[in-house]
C-alpha cells in the first residue's frame, strides 16, 4: 500500500455568523490554520479573501489560491480541489457562515478526502444549529436538522404537522430553517399549523451584536411582537 504521510490534510475552517471581530467567535486553532495554508476550497471567492484577511491582515492576497464550491460547481471539479492534499499540500475548506459540512455543500469534498485517504482535521467554530439547541431549553439529547422545509403552503404545513408529531412520539426536538427573507412568512405558517401548546424556539442573529434567543407556547408567540425579515434564524418545535 502506497505510504500517506506525504499528503496534505483538509483542514475545515469555520466561519463567523455574522460581521464583528472573528476571534471574539473563534479559537486560536482557526488563526493558525490560516497563517500556513495557501489553498482553500470556498463558496464565495470575495467574501472568502475578506475573511482570511481579517484573520491574517498581512497574509499575502496573492499566494492564495480559491477553488469555489457551491450550487453552480460541477461534480467533474471536485476532485480538483483536493488534489493539491495528494501532493502534500494542505487545503483549507471554509463554509460561507459556521461550520464546514454542517448545512453546507462542503461534506461532498470531505467526503472525496476520506475516498482518497486525507485526513480531515475538523476545527472548532460556531454553529448555528448547535448553539440553538442549546440555548433553547428543549431536548438537546435527541434533536434533529431539517433543513429547509417546501416552499408552497400546503406541503409546508404539513411538513410542519409531521414534525410536530415526530417530536411528540419520539421526545424529539425539530429544527429547521428558512430563506431569511422568508423568515416572518415561515413564522405565521408555524403558528397556523402547529399546536397552541406546542413549544417553538426561534433563534436568530446567533453570535451578532443584535442576537434573539426565545422559547414559548405557540399561543405565546402569537402575541408576540418580532421582524425576522432578512436575519439568519434557526426555528425549533417541540410538542412536549
Amino acid at each position: 500500500m502506497k505510504s500517506t504521510t506525504l499528503k496534505g490534510k483538509l483542514y475545515l475552517i469555520p466561519t463567523t455568523l455574522g460581521e464583528g471581530d472573528p476571534m471574539d467567535a473563534l479559537p486560536q486553532t482557526v488563526k493558525r490554520a490560516i497563517d500556513f495554508i495557501d489553498t482553500f476550497v470556498v463558496e464565495n471567492e470575495k467574501t472568502a479573501r475578506k475573511f482570511i484577511k481579517s484573520i491574517n491582515p498581512e497574509k499575502v492576497q496573492a499566494s492564495l489560491k480559491l477553488s469555489s464550491l457551491n450550487k453552480h460547481t460541477e461534480k467533474s471539479e471536485h476532485f480538483g480541489m483536493i488534489k493539491p492534499c495528494l501532493e502534500g499540500h494542505n487545503v483549507g475548506l471554509m463554509s460561507e457562515a459556521g461550520c464546514p459540512g454542517v448545512a453546507d455543500p462542503g461534506a461532498v469534498i470531505v467526503k472525496l478526502a476520506h475516498e482518497n485517504g486525507i485526513q480531515v482535521v475538523p476545527l472548532v467554530g460556531p454553529s448555528s444549529i448547535l448553539l440553538a439547541i442549546m440555548a433553547s431549553g428543549m431536548n438537546g439529547q435527541s434533536f434533529a436538522f431539517n433543513g429547509y422545509l417546501p416552499i408552497e403552503k400546503s406541503e409546508k404545513k404539513t411538513a410542519l404537522k409531521n414534525l410536530e408529531k415526530l417530536s411528540g412520539d419520539k421526545n424529539q426536538s425539530q429544527l429547521f430553517i428558512e430563506t431569511p427573507y422568508r423568515n416572518n412568512k415561515m413564522l405565521e405558517d408555524i403558528l397556523q399549523a402547529i399546536n397552541p401548546s406546542t413549544y417553538l424556539c426561534i433563534a436568530c442573529d446567533i453570535t451578532l451584536p443584535t442576537e434573539y434567543i426565545k422559547t414559548m407556547k405557540a399561543s405565546e408567540w402569537k402575541n408576540a411582537k418580532i421582524d425576522l425579515h432578512n436575519r439568519p434564524a434557526i426555528f425549533i418545535i417541540h410538542r412536549m
